[in-house]
């Protein structure tokens, strides 16, 4: 809604508003220096609520790693039924939240509750970043790589574990969450630093709008198309089959919706839906010069870091094209 308003970006001192969807508000306080900010908060993915807290975490600070920015403080976000829940759980969920900002190296030094039918949690993230070296979404070029940080397909296998687990399925039955959830508490700081210190031309974290929805906002902000191999797009284990099997999240499949007709799907309709999963706490999408992506594999492998080389970024203007 807020694409209706007037955008400020470029007065005064803010560096970055919304008018490109990038991944943080950026404003500028001395000389070279700004501030980077974020929020974002979601009801519960998971069962258990220190896991819930850490992952919203994660997923919250991973939009200050997309812009090159050092996260060094945290507000958190709280709705909760009080009157149905033990204050025990929200607790728990504020543990996770804690440890992983101390994790990611800054403290939560407060926050605001109130009282909700439904579980919700989240941060507001504050990060220090040198203009110069600020790194957006929109300044992608054609001929760029295309590399993500992290498999997709957890959208797919929350809603399933979910539907499974409400019908009362026999546990073999419901698909264990273990990847997933180690992907999605996993901190994008290491591999914001390769992407700072290699050098890339763009970059954004895969949420919400899944991989297409993102990439798609990569090429508006930088006048840009991209070509996708689905074979080399990295997908956590039994997604491909729960998706066959019909399981869809909501928010999927609004993005599918949204996006079919930007997208020249080549690889067919299962793969399209796949690129559009929801995702929560995803990898970094990055747009890496072509003359730096030896180098920046290089760094990945040296550091034990996950990537995958998906696709360029080419001169047809706000298009995506979805190959084999």
């Amino acid at each position: 809604m807020l694409a209706k308003l007037p955008s400020h970006e470029g007065l005064g001192d803010l560096v970055v508003g919304y008018g490109t969807n990038d991944d943080a508000a950026v404003v500028r306080i001395a000389g070279d220096q700004a501030i980077a900010q974020t929020v974002d908060f979601f009801t519960p993915i998971v069962d258990d609520p220190y896991i819930f807290g850490a992952i919203a975490a994660a997923n919250a600070v991973s939009d200050i790693y997309a812009m090159g920015a050092t996260p060094i403080l945290g507000l958190a976000i709280a709705a909760f039924p009080t009157d149905v829940l033990p204050l025990e759980v929200l607790q728990e969920i504020l543990r996770g939240g804690t440890e992983k900002a101390a994790e990611a190296g800054f403290p939560i030094a407060g926050g605001h509750t109130i009282i909700d039918d439904v579980p919700k949690y989240g941060l507001a993230v504050t990060g220090i970043v040198s203009v110069s070296k600020l790194v957006r979404n929109s300044t992608a070029k054609a001929g760029d790589a295309i590399v993500l940080t992290k498999p997709i397909g957890n959208g797919i296998l929350i809603s399933a574990y979910r539907a499974l687990s409400a019908r009362r399925f026999r546990r073999p039955a419901v698909p264990k969450l273990d990847d997933a959830i180690q992907w999605m508490m996993m901190l994008n700081r290491a591999a914001a630093g390769a992407m700072i210190d290699i050098g890339v031309n763009a970059a954004t974290d895969v949420t919400g709008y899944g991989l297409i929805g993102h990439l798609l906002e990569m090429c508006d902000g930088s006048g840009t198309g991209a070509e996708i191999r689905a074979s080399a797009v990295p997908v956590l284990p039994n997604a491909r089959e729960l998706l066959a099997r019909g399981f869809r999240p909501a928010g999927t499949l609004r993005n599918v919706e949204t996006f079919r007709h930007r997208v020249d799907v080549q690889a067919g309709e299962s793969e399209f839906t796949l690129m559009c999963d929801a995702q929560t706490s995803g990898g970094l999408l990055l747009a890496v010069p072509s003359e730096k992506l030896a180098a920046f594999e290089a760094r990945m492998r040296q550091s034990g870091l996950f990537y995958a080389t998906i696709g360029t970024m080419t001169e047809q203007s706000g298009k995506v094209t979805l190959i084999p």
